[in-house]
C-alpha cells in the first residue's frame, strides 16, 4: 500500500505564486529579492495555518537561488534542488517551543559564525519565538541587530505580543492576514479536481468557514470528510463528519419564527439537541444566521464569507426579514449567549429566547398591511343641556375615543365656557372644506408610535414621518377642524398650565411665546437643544392640545429656533411657591401656622 500523505503536506506551496490569500507579503518579498534589498531579520505573524513557515522557506530558497526569475527559485539550479530534496545546508530551521533556554540560544550563535558551503546567505527560520524565555531574547539581541553579512534571521510566531520590544525594534514586520473563506473554497476545488473528488460548493464552504481562516485547518478537513464520504462530498455528510450544524437547520427555524410559530421552533431546537449539540453551539450559530442576514439587506452583503448558491439564499430569506426584526433578534441571542454559560438551565433559557423571537415575528406580521389612521379628538363632555342641544343642531361628534397622552401628566378638563359651546353648536352642519396646509416641520406618526419607541430608535425618524405626513395632507387625507384656531385661542391658558405643571421648561416657551394660526400652533426657542427636545415630546403635546381645547383632528406644531431670544431664568424654589400660591391661596395660611419658608 502506497503510503498516505496529507494535503497539508502533499499541497504545501513551493513558489510565492501558490500561496493562498497573502498577495501582499508575497509580493513585498519578491520585489525585495528583485532589488536586492534584504534585511537581516524578519518578524512573520499571524494566526494558525496561513502560510507564515511556509513563506520563510519559499523565501529561503529564492535568496539563495543562482538564477531568479521575477523573484521566484528556478527549481533547477543546484541549490533548490538541494533546498526540494531536504539535503540543503544553508536553510537551518529552530523549534523555540522546544529550544528556548539561553544555551540553546549559544548554539545558534555558534552555527551564524559558520560561512555558507553553497549560495550566498545562511537563512536561520525559528518558528513560535515568542516561546523563548527572557533570558534567551537578551541573549539573541546583539547577534539579531548585527549579524554577519550572510546571515538572515526569519522568525515566525501566532502571538506577537509575547515578543519584547527590543526584538521587533530589530525586525522587518510582516502580518499574515486571516484567509477568506473565498479564497479557501477556490484551493479546497483546485486540491479537489487534483485528487478527483467532486464537491458541491455548500460543502466546500462549511469546511473553509469551519477552518476560522487557517488553510491548514480547512486540508485537514478535507482529508476527513473524504475519508468517510469518499470521492463524493456533499452538504449533508460534510455536516455531519465535521460535527457542526447546517445552514438548513438555521434556515428552517428562522423562518419559523418569522411566522411565529414558537412551537414548531422548539420541536427543532429539540431535535438539534438530540443530535448531540449543546444549546451554546446553537444559539451561537442562530446569532451568527441572524448577522448574516442582516448583512444581506444591503451594501453590506460583502461582508457575508460565503460564496456561490448559499449567498442567494441569504438574500432570498433577508428579503423576508424585518430590520427591526432582526436587530432585536441579534439583541436577544447576544444576551443570552452571555448568560448561558453561567445559566443552571441552559435549555430553558434558549427555548424563553426563540418564544421572544417568535413573538416578534407574530406581531411583524400583524402589522402587516396597517396604515396609520387620523387622530379624531372628541368635543369635552357636556352637560345634558349642551347636548339636547348638539343633537338638535344636529353636530356631529366621533365616536371614537382618544388614547390619553402618553407620558404626560393632562390634567382633567375643564368645562368648555358657554360662550365656546354656543359658538360650536351654531356653527353650520356642512361647512366650506378648509384649506389643507403641507406641514413644514417634523410630525409624529399618529398610529401606535410612542415616545419611549422614538428615543430607542424603534420608529422612523422624524424626517421621514414629515415627508409622509406632508404628503398625506396634500392629499386631503387629514382632517382638520375648521374652528381649530378659535378652540385652540379659548384653550391657551389651560395649555400652558398644563405644560408648566408638567413640563416647566417647554411651558415657560408656550407662555411667552405661542401664536395659534389655523390649526397650528407656533412657539420660538432660544436653542437648538430645546427645540430636539421638544420634537422628541411633540406627539404627547399634540395630543394634550387636543384634549384641552376638544378640536377634532389634527393639530401642528411649528418650533423655530431663534438663538437672538434671551434664555429664560432657571425655575427658582421663589417661583414654585408664588405658582403655588396662584392655585391655592391658603397655601399661604399654612406657611405662616407652620413658620415655613421657601426653603
Amino acid at each position: 500500500m502506497e503510503n498516505f500523505v496529507v494535503s497539508a503536506r502533499k499541497y504545501r506551496p513551493a513558489t510565492f505564486a501558490s500561496v493562498v490569500g497573502q498577495r501582499h507579503i508575497t509580493s513585498t518579498l519578491k520585489n525585495a529579492i528583485e532589488r536586492g534589498q534584504l534585511a537581516h531579520a524578519y518578524l512573520f505573524c499571524g494566526p494558525r495555518g496561513v502560510g507564515k513557515t511556509t513563506c520563510a522557506r519559499i523565501f529561503a530558497k529564492a535568496i539563495n537561488c543562482l538564477n531568479p526569475q521575477a523573484g521566484e527559485a528556478c527549481n533547477e539550479c543546484e541549490s533548490c534542488r538541494s533546498f526540494n530534496e531536504g539535503r540543503s545546508l544553508n536553510v537551518h530551521e529552530l523549534d523555540a517551543a522546544s529550544n528556548n533556554s539561553v544555551d540553546d540560544i549559544r548554539n545558534l550563535i555558534e552555527q551564524v559564525r559558520i560561512i555558507p558551503q553553497q549560495g550566498r546567505y545562511s537563512v536561520f527560520v525559528i518558528d513560535e519565538v515568542h516561546m523563548l524565555s527572557a533570558a534567551a531574547f537578551n541573549a539573541f539581541l546583539k547577534t539579531l541587530e548585527e549579524p554577519p553579512q550572510h546571515a538572515i534571521f526569519i522568525l515566525a510566531t501566532t502571538e506577537k505580543h509575547k515578543i519584547i520590544p527590543t526584538i521587533l525594534s530589530r525586525c522587518q514586520i510582516y502580518d499574515f492576514n486571516r484567509i477568506k473563506v473565498e479564497d479557501g473554497v477556490e484551493y479546497l476545488r483546485y486540491i479537489a479536481d487534483k485528487e478527483g473528488v467532486t464537491a458541491d460548493d455548500e460543502a466546500l464552504n462549511l469546511i473553509a468557514h469551519k477552518a476560522d481562516g487557517g488553510m491548514r485547518d480547512a486540508l485537514s478537513m478535507f482529508d476527513k470528510a473524504v475519508s468517510f464520504c469518499g470521492n463524493t462530498l456533499n452538504y449533508k455528510d460534510v455536516a455531519a463528519t465535521l460535527n457542526v450544524l447546517d445552514y438548513d437547520t438555521y434556515f428552517s427555524v428562522t423562518e419559523l419564527l418569522l411566522s411565529g410559530n414558537y412551537v414548531d421552533a422548539l420541536i427543532s431546537f429539540d431535535e438539534v439537541l438530540s443530535r448531540g449539540f449543546s444549546p451554546q453551539v446553537f444559539i451561537s450559530g442562530l446569532n451568527a444566521h441572524m448577522r448574516d442576514l442582516l448583512m444581506a439587506k444591503g451594501p453590506a452583503i460583502s461582508l457575508i464569507e460565503f460564496t456561490g448558491t448559499l449567498v442567494e439564499r441569504y438574500k432570498a430569506q433577508a428579503q423576508k426579514c424585518d430590520e427591526g426584526f432582526l436587530f432585536s433578534a441579534i439583541s436577544l441571542l447576544t444576551e443570552a449567549d452571555g448568560k448561558i454559560r453561567q445559566s443552571s438551565n441552559q435549555r430553558l433559557l434558549v427555548e424563553l429566547g426563540l418564544m421572544k423571537i417568535a413573538s416578534l415575528g407574530q406581531k411583524k406580521n400583524e402589522e402587516v398591511g396597517f396604515e396609520s389612521f387620523d387622530i379624531s379628538i372628541p368635543l369635552p363632555d357636556l352637560d345634558a343641556t349642551a347636548q339636547q342641544r348638539a343633537t338638535t343642531n344636529e353636530v356631529q361628534t366621533p365616536t371614537q375615543p382618544t388614547p390619553a397622552p402618553v407620558g404626560v401628566n393632562t390634567p382633567t378638563p375643564a368645562p368648555t365656557p358657554a360662550k365656546a359651546t354656543e359658538e360650536v353648536q351654531e356653527a353650520p352642519a356642512a361647512s366650506p372644506e378648509p384649506k389643507r396646509r403641507p406641514t413644514t416641520t417634523t410630525r409624529v406618526k399618529t398610529s401606535s408610535i410612542s415616545l419611549n419607541q422614538l428615543l430607542s430608535g424603534g420608529a422612523k425618524t422624524a424626517s421621514e414621518i414629515s415627508e409622509e405626513e406632508s404628503a398625506k395632507a396634500e392629499r386631503n387625507e387629514i382632517e382638520i377642524d375648521p374652528q381649530c384656531e378659535e378652540k385652540l385661542n379659548l384653550a391657551k391658558e389651560k395649555i400652558i398650565e398644563a405644560l408648566l405643571a408638567s413640563r416647566p421648561r417647554i411651558g415657560s416657551r408656550f407662555e411667552e411665546s405661542m401664536t395659534v394660526e389655523g390649526n397650528t400652533v407656533k412657539i420660538e426657542v432660544q436653542s437648538q437643544e430645546l427645540f430636539n427636545e421638544i420634537m422628541q415630546q411633540k406627539s404627547d403635546i399634540q395630543k394634550l392640545m387636543s384634549s384641552l381645547c376638544g378640536a377634532r383632528g389634527y393639530i401642528e406644531l411649528e418650533v423655530i429656533v431663534n438663538e437672538q431670544i434671551k434664555a429664560s431664568r432657571p425655575i427658582t424654589l421663589e417661583d414654585r411657591l408664588k405658582h403655588l400660591i396662584t392655585r391655592n391661596e391658603r397655601l399661604v395660611e399654612m406657611l405662616d401656622i407652620l413658620g415655613l419658608d421657601a426653603e
